[in-house]
């Protein structure tokens, strides 16, 4: 019967109690403190007392047979609900122990001295108690201290063993979530059409999903776990095992393409993935991957290449007939020479931009940036640098620029920079050119400062050819502003084109 407390703590206390590993039926680990407890206050009874729901149970006890009584005629219920210990001096003139069975039948208390047993949370659980035949005044204050100091090594071991059994419940818990994790994983990996797999911190790998099995056309059984790069193309076997190895020292994301053999005995293109997963410390503990079949996309870009490829080699082919004309022509009136001479150098820069602009692939694309405003300044200025790269130098942000803006912009700098090498900056050996990039907002700048030429003066018969083309080019093709500032140490000039016009891709953050 419980307490007058409130139920629901009861039930909580009942659960708490589940916890510890409690001793059954036979010798108790602490039946010798039972013993010491007797000895030391000099009763014939002691006992480890466990209040139970229904029951006090004894998981320790010298001088008694019973192991247990019902909870109502329990002395260490009432015990195990104080701060100290609990003298009872003589039962018979006690009036909640008066008419109690221990009491008034075997073993016949009267004396009773019971030391609490209560959890690391301040929850009760029973009682260490020594008992008499025969009333007493209470305990010397040697036998109190033993009496407390008895408890607590009770406590002390029990708790020991409440942690053992949790620890035990927590592993037994955390490996149930983890089996059950890792079928969720393996479910989720094989409805995925890509390939899946995984490795140990030191690149075994220890798992494959069923694509991968598909697609080599072997059971799980059959395959070695440790040979899986034996599927890969013969001449790409090396590369894959450097680049892994270099991702298991670094732990660095792998990424890399190369060709894996089908069950039809075709190597087929693939891309391959992985990523670490790191413990708490960032130690890689395993690695997770997976290889996606790109034969087809492969196969495609290799043909868009190619027509690509060849669609500019024909447009490059009108440029050189353009150009081929143009000389002829000025073969044919020498007296416009000088004029053909800077009509075909125009066209020849409209080729160089094409060419850059241009779809390439990784192969022809000759390791540059393709759509980088820099890259395009640096392959249009690469005839005026000669070998000095310090003539003409480009620095600040880089923009996106696609075909769209690529052919305005080429004849807007290649402008700047045949009249700086006729009459400009670079018409002289010291001579400078700083051109500056920079993203503000929406917009980009584009400034061009010559310096340590000749002393410059805006043209005395206003807008010329050049001056009318720069500003069809910035101005009517681009939707920007152009300023220029004819100073003393040479021309500055400044493009101001919203980045809109640059490229059709999503702006990149500056």
């Amino acid at each position: 019967m419980a307490e007058p407390d409130d139920a629901a703590t009861e039930e909580e206390r009942q659960r708490l109690m589940a916890h510890y590993d409690l001793p059954d039926e036979g010798v108790s680990a602490f039946d010798p403190v039972a013993d010491f407890a007797a000895a030391l206050c000099g009763t014939p009874i002691a006992l480890v007392s466990i209040v139970e729901s229904c029951r006090q149970r004894f998981i320790a006890r010298t001088g008694l047979d019973a192991s247990e009584t019902p909870r109502e005629q329990s002395f260490c219920a009432h015990a195990m609900r104080g701060s100290a210990i609990m003298i009872v001096p003589d039962a018979t003139a006690d009036p909640r122990f008066v008419d109690n069975a221990l009491v008034t039948g075997a073993p016949h208390i009267r004396f009773y001295a019971g030391a609490p047993l209560v959890s690391r949370e301040g929850v009760p659980l029973g009682s260490l108690c020594v008992i008499d035949t025969v009333p007493r005044a209470g305990l010397t204050p040697l036998q109190a201290q033993g009496l407390t100091v008895l408890a607590d090594q009770i406590m002390a071991g029990l708790e020991a063993t409440r942690s053992v059994k949790e620890r035990a419940e927590a592993d037994r818990l955390a490996a149930l979530a983890i089996a059950a994790s890792e079928r969720r994983f393996r479910v989720l990996a094989d409805a995925m059409p890509q390939m899946v797999w995984s490795s140990r911190a030191d690149g075994f790998h220890d798992y494959y999903n069923a694509r991968w099995y598909e697609f080599i056309g072997k059971a799980a059984e059959q395959t070695d776990a440790q040979q899986w790069s034996g599927h890969f193309h013969p001449d790409d076997q090396e590369r894959a095992r450097a680049i892994w190895a270099r991702s298991l020292q670094s732990g660095e994301p792998y990424e890399l393409e190369y060709r894996l053999r089908h069950h039809s005995g075709e190597y087929r293109w693939t891309l391959g993935r992985a990523l670490p997963m790191r413990d708490e410390q960032g130690a890689v503990v395993r690695w997770f991957g997976t290889c996606t079949d790109i034969h087809e996309q492969k196969l495609t870009s290799e043909q868009r290449e190619m027509l690509a490829h060849e669609l500019s080699h024909r447009i490059k082919n009108i440029f050189s007939v353009i150009g081929g004309l143009i000389g002829f022509s000025a073969r044919a009136h020498p007296e416009i020479e000088p004029a053909i001479e800077e009509l075909r150098e125009r066209v020849m820069a409209l080729g160089r931009a094409h060419d850059f602009v241009r779809p390439h692939s990784a192969r022809s694309a000759e390791g540059r940036e393709r759509t980088s405003l820099a890259a395009l300044l640096g392959e249009l200025f690469e005839p005026y640098r000669r070998d000095d790269a310090g003539r003409v130098v480009i620095r600040g942000d880089d923009v996106r620029v696609d075909d769209r803006s690529a052919t305005p912009l080429a004849m807007i700098f290649h402008e700047l920079a045949t009249n700086a090498a006729k009459y400009g900056a670079l018409s002289v050996e010291k001579g400078t050119i700083s051109v500056s990039i920079a993203r503000r907002d929406d917009i980009c700048v584009i400034d061009w400062v010559e310096r340590g030429g000749p002393a410059v003066r805006a043209p005395v018969d206003g807008d010329g050819f050049g001056t009318r083309l720069i500003a069809m080019s910035g101005e009517r093709q681009l939707g920007g502003t152009v300023v220029r500032e004819w100073a003393e140490e040479g021309l500055r000039f400044s493009l101001a084109v919203p980045l809109s016009a640059m490229s059709r891709a999503p702006r990149e953050s500056a």
